[in-house]
Order: structure tokens, then sequence, then C-alpha cells
């Protein structure tokens, strides 16, 4: 049996119950955190673009599934911003351990402002107002603090992937 393919569902679930269940309930300045963009944001900054764009859309297909707005908001959103940190990620050097996580705050406060801004554009009003800059920010604080965890699971997640595809490359 392969538990390296069982893993990424499980890291998926579990951030989404802790998205539904815990923190939905956690609100500072009116604003809750979003752990699903962190999962996109940590697997581009571990796996890279392809692994990005591939943990974005599945946390956000997921995670569309109990929101009111439009299916694949969210999945286009987080997979949009999966890739792009993978590619900024593959550029620079990983030589210190801030990087990841001032990378994390940066991606989720573009995350939550490209989401607001794509959301306008299909027809979801009301989401642009001075109050996202505070969302933005909440999420950023939020996310980049607990990093350094979302980190360690998805290195956990995916390391045995990464090892066998090479073996079959």
């Amino acid at each position: 049996m392969n538990n390296a393919r069982a893993k990424v569902p499980l890291i998926l679930l579990t951030f989404l119950v802790v998205e539904l269940t815990v923190l939905d309930h956690l609100r500072v300045f009116g604003a809750g955190p979003d752990v699903m963009l962190l999962l996109a944001v940590v697997a581009g900054i571990v796996g890279g673009p392809r692994v990005g764009a591939l943990f974005g859309f599945a946390a956000g297909i997921v995670l569309d599934l109990f929101l009111e707005t439009p299916m694949g908001l969210s999945a286009l959103v987080f997979c949009i911003v999966g890739y792009a940190v993978g590619n900024i990620q593959g550029g620079v050097l990983r030589a210190a351990w801030w990087i990841p996580v001032v990378t994390t705050f940066v991606a989720s406060v573009a995350g939550v402002l490209l989401y607001a801004l794509t959301a306008t554009v299909v027809g979801q009003p009301g989401l642009v107002t001075p109050h996202l800059f505070v969302v933005a920010a909440v999420v950023g604080v939020f996310n980049a603090v607990v990093s350094p965890f979302a980190l360690r699971l998805v290195r956990w997640a995916i390391a045995d992937i990464e090892r066998a595809e090479r073996a079959y490359a």
C-alpha cells in the first residue's frame, strides 16, 4: 500500500476541518484566518509551481463546497497564488528561516486582495471596501505565524511522492 498518496488528502481534510470548525469562530477586528489559502502558499514554497497550483486548486474547490460564493472562485484564486508563490520561491535562496514566513505573509495578503477583486469581477459586490485591508492583514499575520507548522506538514505529505516520482523518472 502506498501511504504517500494518502497523506495529501489527509492534510487537505485536516486543514478544511480546522478552517470550518476551530477558526470559523476566531475573529480579530471582524476578520478570520484562512488556512486553506495558507495550504496553497506553503505548497508553492515547498513543492514549486506545479505542486502549489495543484494544492491551491484542491484546497479551493473543497472550500468552495462550503461557501456561498460562485463555485470555483476560491479554486481559481488559490491555484494562481500557489503557482505564483512556487515560481517566485524557486528563484529565492532559502538560507534564512524568515524568508518562507515573509513569503507567506505577502502571498496571503495578495491572495485575499486577488480573491476580492476576482469576486467583484464575477458579480459578487461588497468585498472591495476599506475593511478588506484589515481582513488581508489579519489573514497575512495569522498565516505567517502558523506557516512553520504548515510547512512541516506539507513537506511530510509530499516528500514520499517526490521520491517516488524521481525513482520512476
